[in-house]
């Protein structure tokens, strides 16, 4: 049967004809020799692998043939045009192999004479390796050029000349990004923004594989399949396995983004083998969530057998994974059994419930107290759920003897889950002495043992009512595996940064140490709900190459981008192994409309400034209307928000916990609620100072967590700012929120 590759022609394909399209791929695919198909040679063409086939009456693939050693040949799919125009591509490109490194490429002719047939003369000096100065107004405000780059310096890398002629004086990011998009290969466009944005040359080769070994093999079209396998080139050359995932690609326009072509870095993190644990940083948009469920099929696919567990912070993102993974590859062995060979997927607290459903007696028998009575002391071992409002009522009972600061819900759950239950505290005593790192607020012996006098009211309270919360949960699952044993082989973990240290513990204990155990993908900027933590604390050492980086945004773009990462300007952030967070070289390959940023005088005139938007865009046949996103703060301003469309006749989908959106209509949600959500269109409603950040919450918090909380705060509006992929609105009545960047304000009319 003949190996289908889908080519770089996969995103012009007309939508009337993607149906048709993967009809003659299908046929194509059992055989190459099915009546109707028609593959036929091209006369006067520049690549005699060149071949066109009949997808309908009037419109024609442009395919080329590979025969490699095997009797099956391999076609590479370039596109359905009509039959004049699949003609005159078929003349003009032609699959080559890039002598400097190695990669497949299609090109045009007449981008491909000038750099093929000779060498490049050599750089008369070595090339730039450091990345350079950026000034920080603008770090693209120099050109390649003025860096002292050169066209054989590009050429060496194997840039095509003309391409690496046109790019060394631009110095607008906006018509670099431009510039990119016509690259005769797409690692080309890509790589010249890695060296734009300051990544020396070293970078990029490591990066791109561009000192691999020359293609092997004993003929032509040998030694090309075997560059089409080439990382580089299957940033737009795909081998398609199986009919379902060739449908896939074909017909669903959302799939081939992220699922069919990943850049080398992903692909590289999808396949390395790590000999412990490691983990992935990344902004916003940056792919983190792609690496991960690519790395969990690849981890089945290794070994059917292997308990795979895929997890996340909460059951919307676990229901998102499960989806995509179905998208991915509907053959996954999925399971819904922890601990069964196969993919398991399911939030971190999913895991825990279902660890202490299946441990049976918790009571503990023999002299052994059991998993509840080691985590918090003598009590019943039966478990519910904790009522909310508990510790505001433990803290009135209990908590006379603290100032009003350290009696806050707040500021007890946080030193609960950061100190308590991590450091598996049950007694005055052992609380009097623990340490108690990253906790922004000095407790001297008198104001710790007011503090145990509140907790010990929580958990005799608790104990009354045989409840339990998600921490403890968490912390009693954790016990239980310490006695069990492992459930997995391989965890893999989603939106690490906002785990607490007994969910990190969880899951340490869900695996056993070794090879490939743990794979975290984080990212600090993001950080909305937790407190700072360093994973080494918690048992979970990640070192050196075990982490990488990811810095090409692929959701929003560079506009939207730019003023997303100026909410977090001017900040210090951390990750969780306690190092630095920078958003320096964040870039996206995408260029659309700046930002529009809106004041309004009062409430009413913002409601009908949204609506007036949001209906000019349901006025576009083009536009899918649960691809916009209406976000706020908080829920009452979400309740509050689709009351008034209501009023002005526009009907819209409110999404919390307990309700998912209607497919045909826009989406209005918290801010909170849209992480690891993306919008073609979204609006950030009531972004006023009165608004965000949300004081309340802060001032109530002791003067030490006050900075933290007030980081998550400039995070969540990050967040919310990165979920549009194409145009960005933002929205205040009154005075703008202080965490709006100040140049912002000058790129669209108020």
């Amino acid at each position: 049967m003949p190996q289908i590759i889908i080519g770089p022609g996969l995103n012009k394909i007309d939508g009337s004809l993607q149906k048709a399209t993967y009809a003659f791929l299908a046929k194509l695919a059992k055989s190459d020799e099915t009546p109707g198909l028609h593959i036929e040679p091209i006369n006067n063409s520049v690549d005699t692998r060149v071949r066109t086939g009949r997808v309908d009456i009037t419109n024609r693939a442009v395919l080329f043939k590979i025969q490699g050693s095997g009797n099956e040949a391999s076609y590479v799919f370039a596109g359905t045009y009509s039959h004049d125009e699949a003609i005159a591509v078929a003349q003009k490109f032609r699959m080559d192999i890039n002598p400097r490194n190695g990669i497949a490429e299609l090109i045009p002719v007449e981008t491909s004479e000038p750099t093929r047939g000779r060498t490049p003369a050599a750089p008369s000096r070595p090339a730039p390796d450091a990345p350079q100065p950026k000034p920080a107004t603008d770090p693209r405000a120099r050109s390649l050029r003025d860096r002292e780059y050169t066209v054989d310096y590009l050429a060496d890398l194997g840039f095509a000349e003309g391409f690496a002629e046109g790019a060394l004086d631009l110095t607008d990011s906006a018509e670099l990004l431009e510039y990119a998009e016509s690259a005769p290969a797409t690692w080309q466009g890509h790589a010249l923004l890695d060296l734009f944005t300051g990544e020396s040359v070293s970078e990029v080769r490591e990066r791109y594989g561009l000192d691999r070994d020359a293609p092997s093999g004993d003929t032509d079209d040998e030694r090309l399949l075997d560059a089409l396998q080439h990382p580089a080139a299957q940033m737009e050359f795909a081998f398609v396995d199986g009919e379902e995932e060739l449908r896939k690609a074909i017909e669903e326009a959302s799939f081939n983004a992220w699922r069919v072509f990943l850049h080398p870095e992903q692909r590289a993190l999808t396949t390395r083998n790590f000999t412990g644990s490691a983990r992935i940083t990344g902004g916003a948009g940056t792919g983190k969530t792609v690496v991960l469920i690519h790395r969990a099929r690849e981890l089945w696919r290794r070994n059917p057998q292997a308990r795979i567990v895929l997890t996340t912070f909460n059951r919307t993102l676990a229901e998102s994974l499960q989806d995509q993974i179905r998208l991915l590859d509907p053959n996954a062995a999925l399971t819904d059994e922890l601990g069964a060979p196969g993919v398991f997927i399911g939030s971190v607290d999913q895991i825990a419930h279902r660890i202490v459903a299946g441990a049976g007696d918790l009571g503990g028998h023999d002299g052994n107290p059991g998993p509840v009575v080691q985590v918090l002391g003598p009590r019943t071992a039966q478990l519910r759920s904790t009522r909310a409002g508990r510790w505001q009522a433990a803290a009135d009972q209990a908590g006379g003897g603290l100032p009003p600061e350290l009696t806050t819900p707040g500021f007890l759950e946080a030193e609960y889950a950061m100190v308590v239950l991590p450091n598996g505290i049950t007694t005055e005593a052992d609380y009097l002495r623990v340490r108690r790192p990253g906790r922004g607020v000095p407790l001297n012996r008198a104001r710790r043992q007011g503090v145990w006098t509140v907790v010990s009211a929580y958990r005799a309270a608790a104990a009354a009512e045989a409840a339990v919360d998600y921490e403890e949960k968490a912390a009693i699952a954790t016990s239980i595996l310490s006695d069990q044993g492992p459930m997995a082989d391989h965890v893999l973990i989603d939106e690490g940064q906002d785990l607490s240290p007994v969910r990190f513990q969880l899951l340490r204990a869900l695996a056993a140490e070794g090879q490939n155990d743990l794979f975290v993908a984080e990212d600090g900027h993001q950080r909305i709900y937790g407190q700072k933590l360093v994973l080494s604390h918690f048992g979970i050492n990640i070192r050196g190459r075990a982490s990488a980086r990811l810095t090409l945004n692929y959701r929003t773009t560079e506009q939207n981008l730019r003023f997303a990462l100026g909410i977090l300007e001017g900040q210090d952030f951390t990750d969780i192994t306690g190092e630095s967070d920078s958003i320096e070289q964040y870039r996206s390959a995408r260029t659309g409309p700046s930002p529009e940023l809106i004041a309004v005088v009062s409430l009413a005139e913002e409601y009908g400034r949204v609506a007036e938007i949001v209906s000019t865009w349901l006025s576009d046949p083009t536009i899918s209307p649960d691809s916009i996103g209406l976000l706020v703060a908080t829920r009452k301003e979400a309740e509050n928000l689709v009351r008034a469309l209501g009023e002005h006749d526009l009907r819209v989908s409110f999404v919390d916990r307990d309700a998912g959106g209607r497919g045909d209509l826009p989406q209005v949600m918290t801010m909170h609620r849209s992480k690891g959500m993306e919008f073609s269109r979204a609006i950030l409603v009531g972004v006023g100072a009165a608004n965000v950040p949300r004081k309340y919450i802060i001032d109530a918090l002791p003067e030490g967590d006050r900075e933290d909380a007030l980081q998550r705060e400039r995070s969540l509006l990050y967040v919310a700012a990165t979920r549009a992929r194409d145009q960005l609105v933002v929205m205040w009545t009154g005075r703008s929120s202080e965490m709006i960047p100040s140049g912002a304000h000058k790129q669209s009319a108020i």
